[in-house]
């Protein structure tokens, strides 16, 4: 026997007063949208931060990536985390005010997206993952808006070789900056 919870039993269940069954991705949309213009208007006063990304997973649980040319500090974080969510819980975007808010900046896990994340992070070491599936680890020595430029080392000692590699973001599937010790 196969049993679903649907709308109509919303009120039985113990967990959440709502149906995952009743997301609606438009809605999600203009609700990301919404917090986007939010966020924007909060930092337009410091032309050097941007906005990476905002997500809304179904438990509405929203997530805000601020990055800045020169890196965005903790207070300045918690500082728009505070003001975002007052703005957000004002407007009731979430019904019932049913939502939680993290404001950060992307971590070292998350992928570069933009063009001034690649610039500031000249020098890093970072992986490459193109379309076609080739992976490519080297250096970030240096970007344009068309692509980018790693240099590659290849052997140890005196059979050490630098390899350079120039790669269109076209062809880029995603980038992360790797961690050594």
């Amino acid at each position: 026997m196969i049993c679903l919870t649907f709308a109509a039993e919303i009120a039985v269940r113990r967990e959440r007063t709502r149906s995952l069954l009743l997301l609606d991705p438009m809605n999600v949309e203009s609700q990301i949208q919404a917090i986007e213009e939010k966020v924007k208007a909060l930092i337009s006063t410091e032309p050097d931060l941007f906005i990476v990304e905002v997500r809304i997973k179904p438990t509405n649980n929203i997530k805000v990536f601020i990055d800045g040319d020169n890196g965005v500090s903790i207070e300045k974080l918690v500082q728009y985390n505070r003001r975002l969510y007052k703005q957000i819980e004002e407007g009731s975007l979430f019904p019932n005010g049913d939502f939680s808010l993290e404001v950060s900046s992307p971590g070292l896990d998350e992928p570069l997206k933009f063009y001034r994340q690649y610039k500031k992070n000249i020098g890093r070491p970072v992986e490459v993952i193109k379309k076609d599936g080739i992976k490519t680890e080297g250096k970030l020595v240096n970007v344009t808006e068309a692509e980018i430029q790693l240099e590659e080392q290849r052997g140890k000692g005196k059979k050490s070789e630098i390899v350079q590699h120039t790669i269109s973001f076209d062809d880029i599937k995603t980038t992360k900056i790797q961690i050594r010790f």
